[in-house]
């Protein structure tokens, strides 16, 4: 596969730092799970995205968020109950 067909493939995800400031990246799942375990070990990290690479300082993240895919708009059309 080549790198268009796998980020084809890839989900966003928000970077969040302290202070405030998030990066919004779109991230295959192989990236997504090194960037994960990077944070847990703290350093800087090149994650590899879609723009090209992007070197963080992964000591100060204080949260990812994942999308899930499932996007909504609009009325639900299902019953409370």
């Amino acid at each position: 596969m080549g790198d268009t067909e796998d980020m084809a493939d890839a989900q966003r995800v928000e970077i969040g730092f302290e202070g405030g400031q998030v990066i919004s990246v779109r991230l295959r799942d192989d990236e997504l799970k090194d960037l994960r375990k990077q944070v847990e070990k703290g350093g800087w990290y090149d994650v590899k995205t879609e723009d090209g690479v992007l070197a963080l300082y992964v000591g100060k993240v204080a949260f990812l968020r994942i999308d899930s895919g499932d996007h909504r708009v609009g009325f639900s059309l299902s019953q409370p109950g």
